[in-house]
């Protein structure tokens, strides 16, 4: 019951989405002088312009989205309308060589996040750049001008904000921002759920109390909690 008082909208609102980067400052990207470099183990090296793929095939999807520090019962997972291109369709402009094990997005300001390619073209999943957030043009401390989405990792492996690159290499030849650092080369998001209410420390009244809230499995789904 989607309408049961103090339960998540399912499509999270932009400005109430959560936020997790490393940015100090977001980045202002110039989207006139911005382009999305393609290289690394390919047939070709391919940049692209915001123009370049604004006029290719445009998908819509709702996808959840969560950090892997989202404790349980966290707010740090969103679900929201995304639009933008097929990951794969521009992958194949660069003509993606089988010993790529590993996809690299790369942020305009160095961050990195690192998944591997064959999470990437699995046909169970639709990864995407997401060029707009909920029919709007995607804010900017969201990724603008373009970021990654990819349905089922966490985004420390894969949820590059302000694209800049994406660097086909192998897994043993690359870790993400995170991984030196003690996480998983490895992030499928896990099967989770959290009580929005009655919230935690609420007096209720004696009687029947409504116990409401959402479960997550972004690639997966949900059929009963």
């Amino acid at each position: 019951d989607l309408g049961q008082a103090g339960v998540t909208p399912l499509v999270m609102p932009n400005a109430q989405f959560y936020r997790i980067d490393t940015a100090l400052i977001t980045p202002s990207v110039d989207v006139g002088s911005w382009k999305l470099r393609v290289h690394g183990v390919v047939d070709h090296e391919v940049s692209l312009t915001y123009a370049d793929l604004a006029e290719l095939p445009l998908i819509e999807q709702y996808v959840t989205i969560s950090c892997v520090s989202n404790e349980v019962g966290g707010n740090l997972v969103g679900n929201a309308k995304w639009t933008g291109v097929k990951l794969r369709d521009v992958l194949a402009m660069a003509g993606v060589q089988a010993g790529a094990t590993q996809l690299v997005g790369r942020s305009v300001d160095g961050w990195t996040a690192g998944m591997p390619t064959a999470w990437v073209m699995d046909p169970a999943r639709e990864p995407m750049i997401a060029l707009r957030m909920n029919d709007q043009v995607l804010p900017r401390n969201h990724g603008y001008p373009a970021r990654l989405i990819v349905p089922g990792l966490y985004g420390y492996v894969s949820a590059t904000k302000w694209l800049g690159e994406l660097e086909l290499t192998t897994l043993e030849a690359f870790d993400g921002y995170w991984v030196p650092l003690g996480w998983s080369k490895l992030g499928p998001i896990l099967t989770q759920s959290r009580i929005d209410t009655p919230r935690g420390g609420q007096q209720v009244p004696a009687g029947r109390v409504p116990v409401a809230g959402i479960a997550w499995a972004p690639d997966r789904g949900v059929t009963k909690v």
